[in-house]
């Protein structure tokens, strides 16, 4: 995957690494609202999440980080720089695909967090993996947690990084185009359905994500090759239910599937990869 030659833009990063955090206290898996790539499991499979890696440096102010990131070779060296570059590419697709299609468009934030954080959605662990926030329209990320999840769960590469904060990308479009609280008032009024709605809205942010791919190798925003395409079907198969619930328990049970099995994940990023296009996900019709 190669990037255009503009420079790391960090004026959406939210670095509250090294800053407290929420100090001590009772932790839960995920705040209300919370969509994210799992969301599910990960306390009992990964356990802590201290893993060292090339994160970046905590307790930097963003004037710091942004000359970090502009250093030459700092996309490969710091999977934080790598993260923010992605972050703005994919925001420059979407603004300008939104623009096209008469949409109004916002900003997430991206921000990064060490083990615990505060959002619009209540109490947060590193251990959900990195996840979306509508309330306060945050996408969040723990870095260092981050790697440990590629490496327990196969979803390694760094085109797969790119597919992971594309998939949170889309939980955002999910939330400007009233996708998301539609579903959630629909989960309200009929909670037997709370599962399948659930799934249905992951799989769609796994088909704007292979969209982003698509419209971003079109505009010359990034060049995605083929082998990038594979490594992020990989990783949205090694992200299905099925596979965690079968690497954590030895048992798969459909029924409380909430992101969707290997096979629909790795279809739907497919579907929004070989379409281009925002109409073609929609989940919900199938």
């Amino acid at each position: 995957m190669q990037f255009d030659n503009q420079g790391v833009d960090v004026s959406g990063v939210d670095d509250q690494r090294g800053g407290g955090g929420m100090g001590r206290g009772t932790m839960v898996a995920g705040g209300g609202g919370i969509v994210g790539l799992i969301v599910t499991l990960l306390v009992v499979f990964l356990g802590g999440s201290d893993t060292g890696g090339t994160g970046g440096a905590a307790g930097e102010t963003l004037d710091q980080l942004k000359a970090r990131c502009n250093t030459n070779g700092a996309l490969n060296q710091y999977n934080d720089c790598y993260l923010i570059k992605v972050f703005n590419e994919t925001d420059q697709v979407w603004k300008a695909e939104f623009a096209r299609l008469g949409q109004t468009y916002r900003r997430p934030t991206l921000t990064f967090f060490t083990g615990q954080v505060r959002t619009g959605c209540g109490a947060a662990s590193s251990q959900v993996g990195p996840f979306y926030c509508p309330p306060d329209q945050h996408i969040y990320i723990d870095v260092d947690f981050l790697n440990q999840l590629q490496q327990q769960f196969g979803a390694q590469g760094r085109y797969a990084e790119a597919y992971i904060l594309a998939h949170e990308y889309g939980h955002h479009l999910q939330t400007m185009l009233g996708v998301e609280p539609k579903v959630r008032r629909l989960q309200q009024a009929n909670p037997t359905q709370q599962n399948p709605l659930s799934v249905k809205l992951e799989l769609q942010a796994d088909c704007f994500a292979g969209v982003w791919g698509a419209l971003a190798n079109r505009d010359g925003k990034v060049t995605v090759t083929k082998s990038d395409v594979a490594e992020a079907q990989r990783a949205a198969a090694a992200v299905g239910d099925d596979r965690i619930q079968k690497a954590s328990t030895g048992r798969v049970n459909p029924e409380s599937w909430t992101h969707g099995s290997a096979a629909a994940r790795q279809r739907w990023y497919t579907t929004g990869y070989n379409s281009a296009s925002l109409q073609r996900c929609d989940t919900f019709a199938t």
